[in-house]
């Protein structure tokens, strides 16, 4: 007998939209989707495109229907606290878009209510679910690189930015925030436990970055390091080598996840997986799954909050060093 159906409305229509509704549509009958935006055009339009369930002309709308069991805020950054607690009230599990909130002691105030609600919040933190994230665990959990002493991560590509990313209120920080989350977490979640953290910033500028190097020492030992820039093209629209270093042994892989050369005792490739590369269809298994079951997701809150914790600090210490040099 199939499990029954889960059923989830989009509040906001964009990007992160197209592309859950994209991987949703694979999960058919399984899930049901919902659209709902401030223009009701909108939602109908998104509604009959990925062949929804139906369409909502406001947000609030779509949190009061009794049918709709979880909201997806994919709105930008400085709307998502007030509808992610105003699903919460409404009795409706949340799947909220990476950057979560603007500020991570805003995840106190949401845990509460997520408490309160009995229900369950969840982050679409994609990277936490990629193949290669799950291989280099793996690897280095086993301890065939020894002890690790240097794991470099590189995040370079030339990305324009655009429409509300140009607004420091609305997006709520620069490159780092917005697209740096995803590699943070790898950084942070790949075996390894970041004891401290500090951030620099190449360009020394003020505003919105679009450059950082984040620096993290590991508890233990071990230095870790992410190069994120949106302003740095890399071969093939995103192609990029980054290493991990360790008393045995070192691993060479793509940073998107195509393959890793893993060298030590033995030599040996390592191809973790294309078919679900960004880990998008791995999450919203997860995510359908805490649904139907209100067990704790993969990605757990106090793991986004820490992201977010680490984004703060590299922000606020490269902001120190640059008034330091003036």
């Amino acid at each position: 007998m199939s499990p029954p159906a889960v059923s989830v409305a989009f509040l906001g229509c964009g990007a992160a939209t197209r592309t859950h509704s994209g991987v949703l549509a694979r999960f058919g009958a399984e899930v049901r989707r919902y659209y709902a935006s401030r223009a009701w055009k909108t939602a109908d339009e998104y509604n009959r495109k990925y062949k929804g369930a139906g369409a909502f002309g406001s947000y609030a709308e779509a949190m009061a229907d009794e049918r709709v069991q979880a909201v997806v805020v994919a709105t930008p950054p400085d709307s998502h606290l007030e509808l992610t607690l105003a699903a919460f009230e409404a009795g409706k599990h949340v799947v909220v878009e990476k950057p979560a909130f603007l500020r991570a002691a805003d995840f106190d105030v949401v845990r509460a209510a997520e408490a309160r609600s009995g229900r369950q919040l969840m982050v679409a933190e994609n990277y936490c679910y990629k193949p290669i994230a799950r291989a280099l665990r793996e690897l280095i959990e086993s301890g065939a690189l020894g002890e690790i002493r240097f794991f470099h991560l590189v995040a370079v590509k030339s990305q324009r930015r655009a429409g509300w990313r140009d607004d420091p209120g609305t997006a709520g920080g620069g490159a780092l925030f917005e697209g740096g989350v995803h590699w943070i977490d790898l950084l942070a979640n790949s075996g390894l436990e970041v004891e401290s953290a500090r951030g620099f910033r190449p360009d020394r500028g003020t505003g919105l970055e679009r450059s950082m190097l984040v620096v993290v020492e590991y508890r233990g030992g071990g230095v870790g390091t992410l190069a994120h820039s949106w302003e740095v093209p890399s071969p093939l629209h995103g192609l990029r080598m980054s290493r991990i270093f360790g008393t045995r042994g070192s691993a060479a892989f793509e940073s998107n996840g195509i393959l890793a050369v893993v060298t030590g005792a033995r030599r040996r490739l390592v191809f973790p997986g294309l078919r679900d590369i960004n880990g998008n269809r791995a999450m919203w298994t997860d995510f359908v799954d805490v649904v139907r079951t209100g067990r704790e997701p993969v990605m757990t809150a106090g793991r986004a909050q820490r992201g977010l914790e680490l984004i703060e600090t590299a922000y606020r210490t490269a902001a120190e060093t640059n008034q330091g040099t003036r």
